[in-house]
């Protein structure tokens, strides 16, 4: 495997570790919180999760498709971001060449969801059900983890 799709993995295994942790036990009136009239819910913030990982699997394939995509049910919303990362991280995986450069796969759709999962742990502060902060450069995190079971946190903040 070459060290681009080694660090995209790595990446994507990343994305699983810090989303898993912000959407791990979240109320269930979590899926609908919103801060103010016309933002985003935390529902409608993971689909578009989803649809970043399906449009960096396109663009991967070299076949750019983008679409947006209706809220489905927290629940399914939830298992679709871990389907839309095994994909992902299996395509590359399969040491399948990358019909774009790996810097724009991880410059676009990749640090967008980084963006959101941030934007998904505030929302969780805000909406009354925070995270633990934690070291994540202790973290257990490795290529081809990237479903919802994640290792545990090694040291999180009080």
């Amino acid at each position: 495997m070459d060290a681009a799709h080694a660090l995209l993995r790595h990446t994507v295994a990343t994305v699983a570790y810090r989303g898993g942790k912000a959407l791990r036990a979240a109320p269930d009136s979590f899926a609908t919180y919103r801060v103010a009239e016309g933002s985003r819910t935390p529902a409608q913030i993971l689909t578009h999760i989803g649809d970043l990982f399906d449009w960096a699997l396109s663009l991967a394939k070299g076949a750019q498709v983008w679409r947006d995509s209706q809220p489905l049910s927290w629940d399914r919303e939830v298992g679709r971001f871990f389907d839309t990362l095994r994909q992902f991280d299996e395509y590359l995986a399969s040491n399948a060449p990358l019909s774009c450069p790996a810097e724009q796969l991880f410059q676009g759709p990749i640090a967008d969801a980084l963006t959101h999962i941030g934007q998904l742990a505030m929302l969780r502060r805000l909406a009354g059900a925070p995270i633990r902060g934690e070291n994540y450069f202790k973290a257990d995190i490795a290529a081809g983890r990237v479903g919802p079971d994640q290792a545990g946190p090694r040291r999180e903040f009080d």
